[in-house]
């Protein structure tokens, strides 16, 4: 088949079942954006490239499939390396595709030229610098496989301007053969050998579960596991939802603002298995104080994450499809029934912990606080929705208090902690989900960082509903600044109170506020139900904290307690 470079490229998306891309248009990318038109290639144009990038990351946390974005040279692309950085934290499956200046011109800083390859490299799983058109069905086809496998991650395409117009002979390599590139999918069984050897010698053993559950898909086999283990259960952040809130043997998060009862299981656990998890700082606390009782396992498809962080007893280095499946087969050698028996003391102190020092707040509050909102929204919803946050305080109450109950049902920015990355990142939801409820809840820094992503929301009439809790500060900041910096607010503050009702029905979307604590149920109720989008701005107090709280440097048992 005959065709220009940027035929070739839509083909390419055609053969990995590129549904929708995300992207802007510009100089270097026009040929392409050309052809999109007359393809009639589902194509979502966000406000900012930043946008389309956070999009695209949320679509592909909620389908499980690759996110699809386009920018063009040099601004356009330089404006999509916080997404990328967020992605690779994450480990998101992206196919990035920048356009470059012609061949002619790189390298002799030409308008609108960036080396985005050079600037991306620590910040992707690979990328590519296409000149010849006749390379570009062989990149498409690594980059999609590499984006994929084994620990997902985005990987870079930038093509040079005159490769969209040149001419290519187009064929779609069937295989992919990377001889630096051999994914694991099975590990050693006798690693879990190991392990279950261990876990039958175990008194409090605890489960530790993280994104990687997420991004295998293995969540129904892990709860399996834990019902027939009766094992009790924490997560990280990225591990919410994989197991349901309100499963028996599920006690929380656990880090910084984890649980009570999360927290100090990890303090007495004297088996700790974590199943896709990083054990970053927000997890572990003082590090050589964490799990000091405990010997560690790790389950993980990628070997540089093992003794990264923690020193590991045992490794086991799979896909954790496959990893489970022979986890579980082991430890069907005894009955369930002796499983719970085994642990049945230990359930009991974890029990004991949860009823000593629950999450609390004061209900009795004239003030609408930012707990009742979120709890609110979880009994409105029962679970069944997609939630997406921004990064801060509200991120924090909406791990504590909302009760996930399905996997890749909470999107959040965990590893980087991207301001700005909830509303973009709904919006890329919705379109991967356009018929589940999608609910973006941000605080009111993180929303105008990308507040006009409203717009491109309003233009497409997509029912996300966004929650913006206003208290007119940097909320985390400000928490750290209260607590540890004599209550020095440097620049945390904003003069102006934002007024995010007018500037919502601007853009296009329906808004209200809640100023009465006792509408709070009656008008989220009616936001979260109306058709189309629609965004409430909450107001509250700019002095609450979110509690427990870790302090930087300190074990996990040393928690600042609320109540």
């Amino acid at each position: 088949m005959k065709m220009n470079g940027a035929q070739a490229v839509i083909e390419c998306l055609k053969h990995e079942n590129v549904e929708v891309v995300f992207g802007y248009p510009g100089g270097a990318v026009l040929t392409l954006y050309d052809e999109l038109y007359m393809a009639n290639f589902p194509h979502i144009l966000p406000r900012h490239e930043q946008g389309a990038i956070h999009a695209a990351d949320g679509y592909a946390r909620t389908t499980g499939k690759v996110g699809v974005c386009i920018a063009t040279s040099g601004p356009g692309a330089t404006n999509l390396i916080t997404g990328i950085a967020t992605a690779y934290m994450d480990s998101i499956p992206l196919v990035v595709i920048t356009g470059q200046v012609a061949v002619s011109l790189i390298g002799r800083d030409s308008f609108q030229e960036a080396d985005i390859t050079g600037i991306t490299t620590p910040i992707t799983k690979h990328n590519y610098l296409v000149k010849d058109v006749k390379d570009l069905p062989r990149v498409f086809k690594e980059a999609f496989y590499i984006a994929r496998t084994g620990r997902p991650g985005p990987v870079l395409i930038d093509i040079a301007k005159n490769v969209f117009a040149a001419e290519i002979d187009f064929e779609y390599p069937k295989t992919v053969n990377l001889r630096g590139y051999k994914p694991v999918c099975e590990g050693d069984e006798t690693s879990i050998d190991a392990v279950f050897t261990e876990l039958c010698n175990a008194q409090k053993p605890l489960f530790f579960i993280g994104g990687g559950i997420n991004l295998s898909d293995s969540s129904a086999k892990m709860r399996e596991i834990i019902a027939y283990t009766g094992i009790p259960t924490v997560s990280s952040l990225m591990g919410l939802g994989c197991v349901s809130q309100n499963d028996p043997h599920y006690f929380g998060m656990i880090g910084m603002h984890g649980t009570y009862a999360g927290n100090m299981s990890t303090t007495e656990t004297d088996l700790l298995i974590g199943f896709g998890v990083r054990f970053d700082d927000r997890v572990t606390g003082l590090l050589n104080e964490f799990a000091p009782r405990a010997k560690i396992i790790h389950f993980d498809i990628d070997a540089a994450e093992i003794n990264k962080n923690v020193r590991t007893y045992i490794r086991v280095v799979a896909d954790l499809k496959w990893s489970l499946n022979t986890f579980f087969a082991k430890i069907k050698q005894r009955t369930s029934a002796e499983w719970h028996q085994q642990f049945k003391p230990w359930l009991k102190q974890m029990y004991a912990w949860k009823e000593e020092k629950p999450l609390v707040y004061d209900k009795k509050s004239h003030q609408i606080l930012p707990q009742q909102v979120i709890e609110t929204i979880s009994k409105i919803t029962k679970g069944d929705a997609i939630i997406v946050t921004d990064v801060g305080q509200h991120q924090m109450w909406t791990a504590q208090y909302y009760e996930f109950q399905k996997p890749r049902s909470f999107l959040t920015s965990g590893g980087l902690g991207t301001m700005g990355y909830g509303l973009p990142a709904a919006l890329g939801a919705q379109v991967g989900a356009p018929g589940q409820k999608v609910i973006c809840i941000c605080g009111d820094g993180g929303f105008m960082m990308n507040c006009q992503e409203l717009m491109a929301i309003a233009d497409l009439n997509l029912p996300v509903k966004v929650i913006v809790l206003n208290n007119s500060v940097l909320g985390m900041v400000a928490q750290w600044q209260r607590t540890f910096y004599n209550g020095h607010y440097a620049h945390s503050t904003f003069k102006t109170k934002a007024d995010f009702v007018k500037l919502s029905k601007a853009m296009g979307v329906p808004a209200i506020r809640l100023e009465n604590k006792n509408e709070t149920q009656k008008l989220l109720e009616n936001a979260i139900c109306s058709d189309g989008p629609f965004l409430v701005e909450i107001c509250i107090p700019n002095e609450e904290n979110v509690l427990p709280m870790v302090p930087a440097g300190a074990r996990l048992d040393q928690m600042i307690m609320g109540g």
